[in-house]
């Protein structure tokens, strides 16, 4: 007997998906390089996902995310999160919650820098008409 919504075969629903091994991203880091080692890319998404390395000695310069919130989790290394109020030790395991419109900062320790971040998806670009400015002459 099967239900609605049961995962059963011939059932259109999307099912749970095993996406990588970070601890085996985290340990094939290259030292020298900074970047994403994995990004989530399936369709039909509601989040993004990136998984980032930074050597030793590297930092994301300051900025802030006007519109997302963004969760933060340490998988290899350590460095420090610096917003306004100083800075943060970011040890391995530590997850850190980027609310949107925070001011932040990222630098690799000795060891570098490897960070999950997840956050909802980006709308897509959208075309407007400008706002009329007959008015302002």
């Amino acid at each position: 007997m099967t239900s609605e919504g049961s995962g059963t075969a011939g059932d259109d629903a999307p099912l749970p998906r095993i996406l990588c091994d970070t601890a085996a991203l985290a340990a094939g880091a290259d030292e020298a390089s900074a970047g994403a080692l994995w990004r989530l890319a399936e369709s039909g998404r509601q989040l993004d996902a990136n998984v980032v390395h930074l050597p030793p000695g590297h930092h994301v310069d300051t900025h802030r995310e006007p519109e997302l919130d963004v969760l933060l989790l340490v998988l290899a290394g350590d460095g420090t999160l610096t917003a306004p109020d100083g800075p943060h030790p970011l040890p391995t395991g530590t997850l850190t919650w980027l609310p949107h419109g925070s001011t932040r900062s990222l630098a690799a320790g000795p060891a570098g820098l490897t960070y999950l971040t997840a956050h909802r998806r980006r709308p897509g670009m959208r075309i407007q008409s400008r706002p009329s400015t007959a008015g302002n002459r």
